[in-house]
């Protein structure tokens, strides 16, 4: 059975034992899967790092004491007793003492990456799913119903867009409004009291690359009774969006969490009472929906995790020396770690200590014609990069955004979102040196030119 390395002050208690229902002492909270706890803040002479928090996790020890965990592979659990069972599905007994029913459910594979997600966001539970667009959806619709309404940002994946823009109305009768989350006076005008359930916003926009003020949208928001949904997918470690005041955060772990570009996973991460529910046996969206995450998928996530910080840091590292000297070339650079870039103080004033200032950058070529020319001779001649959509893998990937990862959005609904015909989007990977791969690209655009 799972061992606990140190008390965790996230989610997860010590595991039970499922020999018989006698010895299982009743909490005042009979459904609750995840317990709350009251030392959610950070110290007052500690300053909040996401490594350190991960470190402070629960670690799970394989079933026959190995460092690395056990794979739970079955897809139902066996109980002792047929009490036990009954209990279970009575919401009496569950993960939080080791008693699992379905991995639909939960799985204790996939519950460990979850405290570990918990850890990274600082939240006090976090739940697992398939894919980032199935944590996004499920937590929108766990948080609105049918004739809700919703806030949302101008600039934001297209998948994204196209679920609050095409899908939401159409099958579940909630409607988005679209603001410049720049502005807080509009954000604040477009919110209805009593409708508007959510503000959701990309902690830094896909592609555009614009930071959210998350502490002052996160006040309005607030003050209106509205949830703050914050998709971290391209700054973890560098931001803590719940930390900053965000009610919930979501990611596509396919990405710089991963590192790998070999899974489709996403997570939810947020307060216990929003995980529960999303849970529920009768009115749960994940629980319902069902965007399981596979235990073996669980388990390479859980063994990645604890190198994302120096990974990160890398990505962030390349990105800020590559947008340092293409801007000294006279190139149209957008990258938040720039002084020029009009969210740079407001970056450095949210940003964890010394993760840098995220792994992205985009060049402006203006005509979607130059970005392709450019792709075509960074991949298939100077082997700079990749060709390829999504983000956070260790080689570099490349796509023009209007034409690929926003294509779902019209070209007016681009144009407003600041997206150029010839936006290059640039995921920065960090494998050989950086001097070897600042050479390549300069070649290209040598060529270029």
């Amino acid at each position: 059975m799972a061992e606990t390395r140190s008390p965790s002050f996230l989610v997860g208690g010590v595991a039970g034992s499922k020999r018989g229902t006698g010895a299982v002492k009743e909490k005042d909270d009979q459904q609750a899967i995840f317990q709350k706890k009251s030392n959610m803040g950070p110290s007052p002479t500690w300053i909040w790092d996401p490594a350190a928090a991960l470190a402070n996790a629960r670690h799970e020890f394989g079933e026959h004491g190995g460092v690395n965990m056990s794979i739970e592979a079955s897809a139902t659990f066996t109980v002792m007793e047929p009490e036990t069972m009954r209990r279970m599905f009575a919401g009496e007994l569950g993960p939080d003492r080791d008693f699992f029913i379905y991995s639909r459910h939960f799985n204790p594979t996939v519950l460990n990456l979850g405290r570990l997600m918990a850890a990274l966001e600082g939240t006090e539970a976090a739940y697992c799913t398939a894919s980032g667009m199935s944590a996004i959806s499920s937590v929108l619709l766990q948080l609105c119903s049918s004739g809700g309404h919703i806030v949302a940002s101008t600039v934001l994946y297209g998948g994204t867009h196209a679920l609050l823009t095409h899908f939401f109305p159409r099958a579940c009768n909630i409607t988005t409004t679209f603001v410049d989350i720049g502005d807080v006076s509009a954000v604040k005008n477009a919110i209805v009291e009593g409708k508007t359930t959510v503000l959701y916003l990309e902690s830094m926009s896909n592609p555009t690359l614009r930071v959210a003020n998350i502490p002052e949208l996160s006040k309005v928001a607030h003050e209106k009774g509205v949830k703050v949904v914050v998709d971290n997918t391209f700054a973890p470690m560098v931001l803590s969006p719940a930390r900053l005041g965000a009610d919930v955060v979501v990611h596509s772990i396919s990405k710089f969490i991963s590192g790998g570009a070999d899974v489709i996973a996403g997570a939810v991460c947020g307060p216990a009472w929003l995980v529960n529910s999303m849970m529920d046996l009768h009115q749960g969206a994940l629980m319902l929906l069902g965007p399981t995450m596979n235990a073996k998928v669980a388990f390479e996530l859980s063994e990645r995790i604890p190198h994302l910080g120096l990974r990160m840091k890398e990505h962030c590292a390349r990105a800020l020396a590559f947008a340092t000297r293409l801007k000294k070339l006279g190139l149209k650079v957008i990258y938040p770690g720039l002084e020029d870039h009009p969210q740079h103080h407001l970056l450095k004033s949210m940003a964890n200590k010394d993760y840098g200032f995220g792994g992205l950058l985009c060049l402006d070529m203006e005509t979607e014609e130059r970005a392709n020319r450019l792709m075509n001779i960074l991949q298939n001649h100077s082997q700079f990069g990749f060709m390829a959509v999504s983000l956070g893998y260790y080689e570099t990937l490349m796509s023009c955004s209007g034409s690929s990862t926003s294509s779902e959005m019209s070209s007016e609904e681009q144009a407003l979102a600041g997206i150029s015909p010839g936006l290059v989007r640039m995921s920065v990977g960090y494998v050989g040196t950086l001097e070897q791969k600042w050479s390549q690209l300069e070649k290209a655009l040598s060529v270029l030119q």
